[in-house]
């Protein structure tokens, strides 16, 4: 009898992705037989790039993982979690302001459905400082970006703000 796969998912707008987000991905490879980028469309929150703009980046950068895949929602996460039988949300902390937002997320997902659990990881330390929002500031005013994301990323920003 085959043993069941543990399926993690880790969820965000990832707009765009960081080194701070590939760390998590890298480490959470550990914890899973299968990871989940679960790309959420939120337009509440006015992203930069389009879901589709968002799904191709991190493909570029996650396509040597073999366990790890890229798609979109714009579901409940829990009912995405159990469309995809998955298991437990990952969710990465930079900082302790992380921690409020993401307990009680991590409460209310608990009363929508028990049997799922939320782990979380707390970012490599050199990558504690970066969010997107800085990024998307840095990239707007021509800054070096290399030490946030990676050659390709950094590129598409550029791109998108019309500096390249």
């Amino acid at each position: 009898m085959a043993k069941p796969r543990h399926i993690g998912v880790y969820p965000g707008t990832f707009d765009p992705i960081t080194r701070g987000h590939l760390d998590i991905i890298e480490r959470g490879l550990k914890l899973f037989d299968v990871l989940i980028v679960a790309v959420a469309e939120s337009l509440s929150k006015a992203p930069l790039f389009e879901v589709d703009e968002r799904l191709e980046m991190i493909g570029h950068e996650i396509k040597k993982y073999g366990n790890v895949r890229v798609e979109s929602f714009d579901s409940l996460l829990m009912d995405y979690m159990r469309k995809k039988k998955a298991t437990t949300v990952l969710r990465g902390l930079r900082v302790i302001s992380d921690f409020e937002y993401e307990f009680q997320m991590a409460l209310t997902n608990r009363k929508l459905d028990p049997g799922i659990e939320t782990v979380f990881m707390m970012t490599a330390e050199n990558y504690a400082p970066i969010s997107s929002r800085f990024i998307k500031e840095i990239a707007r005013l021509g800054g070096n970006l290399s030490a946030f994301v990676t050659p390709n990323v950094a590129k598409k920003l550029k791109e998108k703000y019309g500096l390249e």
